[in-house]
Formats: C-alpha cells, sequence, structure tokens
C-alpha cells in the first residue's frame, strides 16, 4: 500500500481534529452553543445552527458497532493487504458519534493483524493512531471490558 492511499485533505475545520491525532488525542468538535457532539468536522452546527465551535478531547474508548471485510478490496492499493477489516466505532462519550477505521493488534500493527473471524459487533476498543506520511490515522486496538 502506498503512503498516501486515502490520506485524508485537512482544511481549516478538520485541522483540530487531525493535529490531536498527531498528538495522540482523540478530538471531536462541539457546538459552542448548545454543546452537541458532532463528527465529521463541519462549519455548523446541524441541530442548532450555531457558528460556535470548541474541541473537546475525547477518552479514546468506545465498541464495535458494525464493520465489513471488502472483498475484493475496493480500491488496488489495499489488495496487498486483504483481507482486512473496517470496523465502525461508537464512542463511549456519545453512541451517536461514530468513527470509521481498522481494527488492529496493537498500535503500529498492519490493517491485516486482525483475523475478521474474531471481530464482534459491541465488543470494547480503544483508538491508537497510526503515523502514514504526514497524517497520524485513528486506529482501533481491543481494550478490557
Amino acid at each position: 500500500m502506498t503512503a498516501d492511499a486515502l490520506l485524508p485533505e485537512i482544511d481549516e475545520v478538520s485541522r483540530p481534529f487531525w493535529e490531536g491525532a498527531a498528538a495522540g488525542e482523540l478530538r471531536m468538535q462541539a457546538c459552542g452553543r448548545c454543546h452537541a457532539l458532532r463528527f465529521p468536522p463541519r462549519p455548523v452546527c446541524p441541530r442548532c445552527n450555531s457558528f460556535e465551535v470548541e474541541w473537546r478531547t475525547m477518552s479514546g474508548r468506545g465498541r464495535v458497532w458494525s464493520f465489513v471485510v471488502p472483498h475484493p478490496p475496493l480500491l488496488p492499493a489495499f489488495m496487498a493487504v486483504a483481507p482486512y477489516n473496517v470496523v465502525v466505532v461508537e464512542l463511549e462519550e456519545d453512541p451517536l458519534l461514530r468513527l470509521v477505521g481498522n481494527l488492529v493488534e496493537a498500535p503500529g500493527a498492519p490493517i491485516n493483524s486482525v483475523d475478521p473471524a474474531t471481530i464482534r459487533i459491541g465488543e470494547p476498543v480503544r483508538v491508537a493512531f497510526h503515523q502514514v506520511g504526514d497524517v497520524a490515522l485513528p486506529v482501533w486496538v481491543r481494550a478490557s471490558p
């Protein structure tokens, strides 16, 4: 897989999220008026339409909400690491906040390091970060219940 495969485009709205990831923190955007958490980052609160923004550091804990094993991989860059999982994780702070990533054996492990047959909906996970080029991408590792 190439180092630049599917790297995010970082803009002014999402920059605090990516700066947090680079610092090893999972940061979520919140409304400065109604305090609702939201992801992905956006300039306007979908609940109250406020432009006021604040950023909060999350615990990094969550649960597997769903997962898939792409067959075949959707992009040629991922062919060499197939089969791999893609998980949707609901955060402990707000189960409606869900992030997509990969469940890996340990921080720094490849995206195909977990046997997809062992993944269970609801299992506890915690965030880790994997450096790819100039970006730290959130990945997930199993956590104790």
